[in-house]
């Protein structure tokens, strides 16, 4: 094993110990003084405005030489607004309800015995992302709300990016006297780091959170020796039913795909009601187009406009965080429900309809974390939900799904109080 080797492991080994060090007393932290901590990481932020984006050009700069997507570096850019975004989303979480202490369920046992299901923190929580380095200071302020410690590994590119908000963070933590490490930030751009964290850094680590491309939540998935809160892709369907409003439907569907075509809430495919050829399909098509969108179409829509790229088999399984959108027609609500269920990635799917019967079939019968009538998958976003800023999207069904806010990053325990009762 190499020296190099050698030292990130001890330097893991030791970021482990001191955020299960600082778990334990963050986790009976009072609300106030967490709250202290939150106010001062956004005042902080505000006042560093200046040295996070010289730091986010540095990072900008080296980007565009290694020639990285153009996807890639919106997501890396930091703008004045920007971190102003960042400080308003740490302060609405400092507003949020403390989730620890909750009791969430209370019931008496004819033993007399008293029950009572309390919320916790989980302990120490590590976020492995990639080129956002909002997500530094939305995932440590969402960890410290909750009462836990988290260990930060942001992708190598963004590396300045998120020193810089990171001291801010660290800033706010010794302002309210709450332990430095509760929050801590991987310092280097060393690739053993992931793996080593992966391990759970010999038990230190409660749950790991992926946030970035396919690959990264792959290997996480894959190689994780803890539980993972994850979505893989986010392959989004949009459905325009017959009885859609087509003025809505248009404004709607251009929102889902164009807003910001880099987020895992963007729309990848749309699906159109075979029954609205006529009315809805070419309307909706040259919205988009006129949007700077390229359409990959299926074979239905091709024999109506054959201008469009012909769609493969692989554009319906394709995330294309790019201004890209796969397009079919389906037989009504029940082709769109068959589509999504082959190749959705349980992220989230959305339905454009009046009719309240198609809407009612699309919640129950598809399986994804959210489902939206008459809205943009764009609100697929723990802000959107009123749940503060999001550590991230989770498609699976264990513990969390969804947005992954405050309440999500808890998990709980069972206090039972007698009066000298015995099991017979």
């Amino acid at each position: 094993m190499s020296d190099g080797m050698i030292s990130i492991d001890a330097l893991m080994s030791e970021i482990g110990r001191n955020a299960k060090a600082a778990s334990r007393k963050v986790a009976i932290a009072s609300t106030e003084r967490k709250n202290q901590a939150l106010f001062a990481m956004a005042d902080a932020l505000v006042a560093a405005s200046k040295d996070i984006l010289a730091a986010n050009a540095v990072d900008l700069e080296n980007a565009l030489k290694n020639d990285l997507s153009d996807s890639f570096v919106d997501r890396l850019t930091l703008t004045e607004a920007r971190v102003t975004a960042m400080a308003e989303g740490i302060r609405e979480i400092a507003a949020l309800k403390d989730p620890v202490g909750e009791v969430i369920a209370a019931w008496d046992r004819p033993n007399g015995l008293k029950i009572e299901r309390v919320r916790t923190p989980l302990g120490v929580i590590g976020v492995i992302y990639e080129s956002r380095p909002n997500v530094t200071a939305d995932a440590g302020a969402l960890c410290l709300k909750a009462g836990n410690a988290v260990i930060l590994r942001g992708g190598s590119d963004g590396l300045r990016s998120s020193r810089a908000i990171h001291a801010c963070l660290v800033a706010g933590l010794k302002a309210a006297g709450l332990p430095e490490h509760t929050i801590q930030l991987v310092p280097v751009n060393d690739r053993a780091a992931v793996g080593a964290m992966l391990t759970g850094l010999d038990g230190a680590i409660d749950v790991i959170v992926p946030r970035g491309g396919k690959s990264l939540v792959a290997r996480v998935q894959n190689e994780a020796r803890v539980p993972v809160f994850a979505h893989l892709e986010g392959i989004c369907h949009i459905y325009v039913d017959a009885s859609a409003d087509l003025e809505m439907a248009k404004k709607i569907v251009v929102n889902a795909k164009m807003r910001r075509t880099g987020v895992c809430g963007s729309a990848e495919t749309l699906l159109v009601d075979g029954a609205a050829i006529g009315t809805h399909l070419m309307p909706l098509l040259e919205a988009l187009t006129e949007a700077g969108c390229e359409i990959r179409a299926s074979a239905t829509v091709l024999k109506v406009f054959p201008a469009f790229k012909p769609a493969t088999e692989e554009d319906w399984s394709t995330e294309y965080l790019d201004a890209i959108i796969s397009v079919a027609v389906v037989d009504g609500v029940s082709g769109a429900i068959n589509h999504i269920n082959r190749y959705s990635s349980h992220h989230t799917e959305a339905i454009i309809a009046e009719d309240q019967a198609a809407v009612e079939r699309f919640f129950n019968e598809i399986d994804s974390a959210i489902l939206l009538h008459n809205a943009s998958t764009q609100f697929a976003d723990g802000g959107e939900f009123g749940m503060g800023a999001e550590i991230g999207i989770a498609t699976g069904k264990m513990h969390a799904r969804g947005p992954v806010g405050v309440e999500q990053l808890t998990s709980f325990k069972y206090r039972v109080r007698g009066s000298g009762q015995t099991r017979p």
